[in-house]
């Protein structure tokens, strides 16, 4: 009981990412399962899924989650254009746990290192990064036009997730007329930051095959957590004279 115990903690641990104040610390199952089913239905769970990803949380820390929850995730990411906190633990959990697998098995290669639950600053994925890459530059088009409907996420995000190359460039030339309508310090801030981010990328991939549309998007999400974080812990540090911290 005390090893079974150990490996549900494992499995929790796995899925541990940062999050917003709604999103539950300890999500369940059945919630994973439909975070990655179309429509979020679970009558469209794919067969089978629930008692393999089960079976593999039993098994042990070693052993891979079923790649069909990599694949299922890492697709409605793109056919939703939308990362949200469940889809990005279980992408996670099935990378990290791939990448534990991979050095168990070939211990003679350089292992990968696991994701963290936050921002990763010392990642140099060039998938990884260019989906951190990606919420820059959408945060800076929701900076310049506030109140939009819809952002590049809407229109692009599938894109950039899958062919790179084929997006980037557009945005980046899109960027530059965002920027102008920014103030002079908001600029250099985030100039900045994108060269921290394109600095270990040497060039944009024709294509990502999917794990690496998973560190994308794991990147992505991140990021995008890292922006809302640091927005809470200045509106508190303002604000709130609280020794609490945000929750997210």
């Amino acid at each position: 009981l005390g090893e079974l115990g150990q490996r549900i903690a494992q499995h929790f641990d796995d899925l541990a990412l940062v999050r917003g104040p709604n999103d539950a610390r300890y999500p369940s199952l059945f919630r994973l399962l439909t975070a990655v089913a179309l429509q979020n239905k679970a009558d469209n769970i794919p067969p089978n899924l629930g008692g393999a990803v089960v079976d593999a949380i039993l098994a042990g820390p070693h052993v891979p989650y079923p790649s069909l929850w990599l694949n299922a995730a890492v697709g409605r990411c793109r056919a939703e254009q939308t990362v949200n906190h469940l889809r990005a633990a279980a992408i996670k959990a099935c990378l990290n746990r791939q990448q534990r697998h991979a050095a168990l098995s070939s211990p003679s290669l350089a292992p990968e290192k696991e994701f963290l639950p936050m921002l990763d600053l010392s990642n140099t994925n060039p998938a990884y990064r260019l989906g951190r890459l990606f919420a820059v530059l959408e945060k800076i088009q929701e900076e310049a036009s506030p109140g939009l409907n819809a952002t590049i996420r809407d229109r692009y995000y599938g894109a950039a997730s899958s062919t790179p190359v084929a997006v980037f460039t557009t945005l980046l030339r899109l960027k530059n007329a965002h920027l102008k309508k920014l103030s002079g310090g908001r600029v250099a801030s985030f100039e900045k930051l994108m060269g921290e981010v394109l600095g270990p990328v040497t060039d944009f991939p024709k294509h990502l095959p999917l794990p690496d549309q998973g560190r994308f998007a794991l990147g992505y999400y991140h990021q995008r957590q890292d922006f809302f974080t640091k927005k809470t812990d200045d509106n508190a540090t303002t604000n709130t004279p609280s020794s609490e911290g945000p929750t997210a």
